[in-house]
């Protein structure tokens, strides 16, 4: 894997320096839909593969709204706690149904999403736990680059009894790729039961019984 191992290499760098939203980034009074949309924007660039990739429209908040899946703005402006919501989102319907992630939000809001700003001075906030999950995620963060690396060594010493060098190649990469796509399948897997068990509800909203 000669060939691609500048590549491989840029790619463990970026990793590290993909941004992501502080808890301070974000803005201290309520923006109207347009302003929303320029903050995820502006903060998550470096997260979209194309640069003309969106993400997050008028469109998908809208229908955020309607799937109860995020509070309905007041007066057409969105506070912050409506934009720590909409971040969860982003990261978490990545991996997951909408539908799982609706599940695994609607205890936030139901217990911690504050439509008063008054009262985000009560308790625990939305932005107290962003911060929590920010600083665990960050600290996970050398672990999983750590975890790749080791991936991608061990890819390059895999098929090693191939003696043509092109095939070689091609089937070096595919193993990379084959253990990345197997690790996030487990942990889909994982994510899914501890849905199942622990955020999943009844049509009469109480949690399932076991």
């Amino acid at each position: 894997m000669s060939n691609e191992n500048h590549y491989i290499e840029t790619l463990i760098a970026m990793m590290k320096e993909i941004n992501y939203v502080q808890p301070g980034d974000v803005p201290n009074i309520d923006l109207y839909m347009d302003q929303v949309t320029t903050f995820m924007d502006e903060y998550l660039e470096s997260s979209k593969r194309y640069s003309d990739d969106k993400l997050l429209t008028k469109t998908m908040i809208n229908n955020y709204t309607k799937n109860s899946l995020l509070p309905s703005p007041e007066k057409k402006k969105y506070s912050k706690d409506h934009i720590y919501i909409l971040l969860f989102i982003y990261y978490l319907k990545n991996i997951l149904s909408i539908s799982d992630t609706k599940a695994i939000l609607n205890p936030l809001t139901t217990h911690f999403f504050k439509a008063d700003r008054k009262k985000e001075s009560e308790g625990i906030s939305l932005e107290d736990i962003y911060a929590e999950i920010f600083k665990i995620e960050k600290e996970q963060s050398s672990i999983i680059t750590k975890d790749v690396i080791r991936k991608y060594e061990k890819s390059c010493n895999s098929f090693a009894d191939v003696e043509d060098e092109e095939e070689a190649e091609i089937l070096r990469k595919f193993a990379f790729v084959s253990m990345l796509c197997f690790d996030v399948h487990m942990k889909k897997q994982m994510i899914g039961k501890l849905v199942d068990k622990f955020f999943s509800e009844d049509e009469t909203g109480s949690k399932k019984k076991e």
